[in-house]
């Protein structure tokens, strides 16, 4: 198939692929007795309920990532379409439960499926997310030799086990008071960069590329990932609201470690004070975002954020995607590493 992979008509194309691959995975639940159960995947998934759509489903970038990957080493992207759904599965799965975990009443400004139908019957709903993954992956065989699809299962059950030490890492830092920058890469490379650095990595396996290559998509991804955290945690605390559709007092209010807080948290300064005294109150944050800012903590994070962006922009050159697919990687790169503050 013939697309133009830089433009919005041919990533539009690939995105409705996508969700057929998606929606094509899930149905393995649509079955007399386990309707309902389907229903409630398909609800977390974007496709059905209250609210379904775009906004419900997300973006969609992982999977993005993984085709357009694998179309710029030279291959047909078609064949990684199970990938690309097994990538994504793995994500939803840690949505739901993290959304548990967190305590989360709203995904994508729905009810989560934990407040929908109870905790339990939640985390099998992630469970399930979890196991198609590993299921779409295998699919992968119809169309690969034994060993790639070993290979790409190797690299998603590693990063599942990386994902699942970040947000170890995220929740046993709530009750810690001594953290420091050193202390968040860690965290986020999991939580944040596993998948990413997955998507690119599997995704130049099936384009075929030699092992350097494979190895420069990878790093590509993982610092794609880490500079995308490390501004999120800017548009945390100083984003227009109204372009992020999160409100910017949330992070301080909820106590998040995020960059810019373990920064401020160095200078042991008038912010360091505060917070270790305890909640911030949402009339409170003005003036905490004001000594945070004038203490380094704003500067820390663009600097940071400035330097894993380089680093992943290094890293996608000497990948050196080709054609339209490489273009578009390119754009999606550059549109994720360059979001409105």
């Amino acid at each position: 198939m013939d697309l133009k992979l830089h433009t919005e008509q041919g990533r539009s194309t690939l995105l409705s692929h996508i969700e057929l691959e998606l929606q094509k995975q899930v149905s393995r639940l649509d079955s007399p007795r386990t309707k309902h159960f389907h229903e409630m995947l398909t609800y977390h998934m974007g496709w059905t309920g209250e609210g379904a759509g775009p906004e419900a489903t997300g973006k969609r970038i992982r999977p993005l990532l993984v085709l357009l990957t694998t179309a710029s080493c030279g291959a047909s992207w078609q064949p990684a379409l199970p990938a690309a759904a097994a990538i994504e599965l793995v994500h939803n799965f840690s949505l739901v439960h993290d959304d548990i975990e967190d305590n989360s009443p709203k995904r994508r400004g729905r009810d989560t499926a934990w407040v929908k139908w109870g905790a339990p019957m939640a985390i099998n709903v992630g469970d399930a997310l979890f196991v198609i993954s590993n299921q779409a992956i295998l699919d992968l065989k119809e169309n690969y030799p034994a060993e790639t699809v070993v290979r790409a299962a190797e690299i998603l059950n590693n990063t599942c086990l990386e994902l699942t030490r970040g947000q170890y890492l995220d929740i046993s830092y709530e009750e810690r008071t001594d953290l420091t920058v050193e202390d968040y890469w860690p965290m986020i490379a999991g939580k944040t960069a596993a998948l990413l650095s997955a998507c690119c990595h599997i995704g130049s396996l099936l384009g075929s590329a030699d092992d350097s290559k494979q190895e420069a998509y990878r790093s590509f991804g993982h610092y794609l990932g880490l500079a995308f955290q490390v501004q999120d945690d800017i548009l945390g605390i100083w984003g227009d609201e109204s372009v992020t559709g999160k409100s910017a007092a949330s992070d301080l209010v909820e106590g998040k470690n995020s960059l810019p807080v373990l920064a401020g948290l160095g200078k042991n300064g008038t912010f360091a004070q505060r917070w270790t005294k305890g909640p911030i109150q949402p009339q409170e944050v003005e003036e905490v975002r004001r000594s945070l800012s004038s203490e380094g903590g704003l500067i820390a994070a663009q600097d940071a954020s400035k330097q894993m962006t380089d680093l992943a922009l290094m890293s996608l050159r000497e990948a050196d995607p080709q054609g339209e697919a490489g273009e578009a990687l390119f754009e999606l790169a550059d549109k994720l590493l360059q979001r409105d503050q």
